[in-house]
């Protein structure tokens, strides 16, 4: 176990209406490969990788980290989302010192357009602020992803900036963990814990 602060890693698996968000396990591995082989899920992040590169890179256990929580749905990883900090060297900060939670998700194109992606967010962010409460949240995504332009929205996300970055527009914006998804409209299932 480690530590994030007073937050012990990794927490109880945290299960919604119909997802698990859980630690990484080796059985993961290859729907790891899978999602950063995707050309689909590598249009908004700078393409997808070599498979056979993957296949030599990927550790046996992958994204076996803090904050870092595998989304399962019926037994079977769907997708992965972070709570990293924002590197402080990166443009798009709400504190002068950077550091703040940046909300990342990849998922397997095969489970777009069901909510997942929503209903993993929210629990995820739900389960942040209850466990660092008062820390913001922050989001940076292309302006072009049509998509995850929708999804900041719908979880509480707003604007801050937009700036150039990688080539591309980035949306910059940040989410106050003193409304949490689970109490207001974006949530779209009852989160339980353990």
């Amino acid at each position: 176990m480690t530590e994030l602060g007073p937050v012990s890693w990794p927490p109880a698996p945290i299960r919604t209406e119909r997802l698990v968000l859980r630690e990484s396990e080796a059985r993961d591995r290859a729907a790891f490969i899978d999602l950063f082989a995707s050309p689909e899920v590598g249009t908004y992040i700078g393409g997808a990788r070599p498979r056979d590169e993957l296949e030599r890179a990927v550790p046996e256990v992958p994204g076996r980290r803090p904050r870092c929580f595998v989304v399962e749905l019926d037994g079977a990883m769907i997708g992965m989302l972070t709570l990293d900090p924002r590197d402080a060297e990166r443009r798009g900060h709400v504190r002068p010192e950077g550091g703040e939670a940046e909300l990342g998700y990849l998922f397997l194109p095969e489970a777009w357009g069901h909510g997942y992606a929503a209903e993993a967010c929210a629990a995820a962010l739900d389960w942040f602020a209850d466990a660092l409460p008062g820390e913001p949240v922050v989001l940076a995504t292309q302006s072009a992803n049509d998509r995850a332009m929708r999804l900041a929205v719908k979880l509480g996300f707003t604007e801050v900036e937009r700036f150039e970055e990688w080539g591309a527009e980035q949306w910059f914006g940040v989410r106050s963990s003193l409304t949490p998804s689970g109490r207001g409209s974006a949530s779209p299932g009852h989160v339980r814990r353990g």
